[in-house]
């Protein structure tokens, strides 16, 4: 038995001091650009997310619907694993059938569908448009479209046909296959349109352009995407049918694999990472962990893991603590692991980036996490919260509206592949709610906006710099108390 002399914190026992902040220090300049997977030291990581932030392998979190957005902002999803192995390879190849600008028509009906047909569609999808084919098939002859906004209930009934409301043929504007998405940019605004239908030369439906991927195109400039221009997406894997899963979701186009296990320091791990590299090489990318101390980032980093994964016990909706005593604080794990994955670079000139996974409650804890050294941040909770996660809306008792969020060892999700258990005997996370918070993009652009100020304050344009200046500081109960205001806020609307 150890017992060992520092104490386990989190990301709230710390603040960060002010450093000098120079001319050079402006919005625009600072760079939140992260390496996903290892490379050469000196050299750039061959998959790098321009948001460093990751979805959770959850199945509460992570859908092709939130993959496309987060892609869209500069982030990635992995898809979560506690699924048949068509399912998730289907799920991957459904996000790399779309391209930056350019959607994948995914949700079809016939014309002689009803509006309550087509209201139900749009609602189960959660899309903003259908296509309507003559035989409701993305494969049917392309006919028009029609929106949530082309009928109202107050005014059409539910049982009149889609073609009473729908935007025929005939009063679109199109663009040909082969048009860019420049091109397809200005035939959409100069047609005033929300939606821009890309035709074959048979009149087949090959793509749609959105006016709201233009808006989000202009906001952020910094979409995940391959060489062919298609989102990026990563998919979880576990360490029991991995040799028939890999191959499936290489093939369907998974642009990263990542381990799902709750503790990732183990020889079944090792053994996966290996399977990955005699078969693959270089070619597959695939992600180990969770580990909380050096002696597990350099097992994982010795396999050939392209990141490790760092966090055991902190995230928002996990019991493991509790359950099994097993555990460390997120803080101090990064404390340990960050100086590890340094020397190891410098010991082998091969850099392996660290996903801190779990113990993020508000954003500021982002900002912690990173100038602990975190490269990107795997995060569960706050994309829960959106409209693009596959949980539902429910409204709670006092009327607010919340989207359901459940662990992937609760009773649930019974994840019995990740946490190690035969079967289920006992649950390692719970069943509950978070708040819903609307788009994905609204929330991620003032996250985004939160860490650029801090980055400023502290001097900092780019994240290996905050790694490297970074200065933090642990903080008393009462200077924590602090942190927040200490009157009664004024919750009357506010005048414009």
């Amino acid at each position: 038995m150890r017992i060992l002399p520092e104490t386990s914190r989190t990301f709230g026992e710390y603040l960060l001091l002010p450093n000098l902040t120079d001319e050079t220090c402006t919005p625009d300049q600072v760079d939140l650009s992260a390496p996903l997977v290892r490379h050469p030291v000196g050299q750039q990581s061959p998959i790098r997310i321009a948001t460093p932030m990751v979805s959770a392998i959850m199945g509460a979190v992570s859908s092709p619907r939130l993959a496309i957005a987060l892609a869209q902002v500069g982030g990635l999803s992995f898809l979560h694993q506690n699924q048949p192995i068509d399912e998730q390879a289907a799920m991957v190849a459904t996000v790399k059938r779309h391209k930056a600008g350019f959607r994948h028509n995914d949700v079809n009906i016939k014309p002689s569908a009803t509006l309550h047909e087509a209201d139900l569609l749009i609602n189960e999808s959660r899309q903003d448009v259908i296509v309507v084919t003559d035989d409701g098939t993305p494969s049917g002859r392309f006919l028009g479209l029609i929106t949530s906004r082309d009928y109202n209930f107050h005014r059409h009934q539910p049982n009149d046909s889609v073609q009473s409301r729908m935007l025929p043929l005939a009063d679109l504007v199109t663009a040909p296959r082969g048009t860019s998405l420049e091109q397809a940019n200005s035939l959409l605004w100069d047609s005033r349109q929300d939606v821009l239908p890309v035709l074959d030369t048979t009149g087949q439906l090959t793509a749609l352009v959105q006016r709201r991927d233009y808006e989000l195109h202009e906001q952020f400039r910094t979409e995940s995407v391959d060489d062919d221009k298609r989102f990026r997406v990563g998919a979880g894997i576990n360490t029991r049918d991995y040799q028939d899963r890999i191959p499936a979701l290489v093939e369907a186009g998974a642009d990263v694999l990542c381990l799902d296990s709750s503790d990732g320091f183990s020889v079944w791990q090792q053994r996966a990472v290996t399977f990955v590299r005699e078969r693959y090489g270089d070619t597959v990318r695939i992600g180990a962990g969770n580990v909380v101390d050096a002696r597990g980032f350099r097992y994982l980093a010795d396999a050939g893991a392209d990141f490790v994964k760092v966090g055991i016990g902190g995230g928002s909706i996990c019991i493991t603590r509790d359950q099994k005593g097993i555990g460390r604080g997120q803080a101090t794990a990064l404390a340990e692991i960050v100086p590890a994955r340094d020397a190891y670079a410098e010991k082998t000139d091969m850099y392996v980036p660290v996903c801190s996974d779990g113990g993020i409650i508000h954003d500021s804890h982002m900002a912690v996490a990173l100038a602990f050294g975190a490269d990107f941040l795997m995060l569960g909770r706050y994309f829960a919260r959106f409209d693009e996660s596959p949980s539902p809306k429910v409204r709670g008792a006092g009327g607010q509206i919340l989207k359901e969020y459940w662990g992937e060892g609760s009773a649930r999700a019974r994840n019995a592949a990740r946490y190690g258990q035969g079967d289920m005997v006992f649950e390692e996370g719970v069943d509950g709610y978070v708040n819903y918070s609307g788009a994905l993009a609204d929330s991620v652009k003032v996250t985004l906006t939160k860490l650029r100020s801090t980055m400023i304050s502290c001097g900092s344009t780019s994240l290996r710099q905050f790694h490297e200046t970074a200065v933090l500081e642990a903080v008393s109960q009462q200077t924590f108390v602090q942190n927040s205001e200490e009157v009664d806020r004024n919750d009357r609307p506010t005048v414009v």
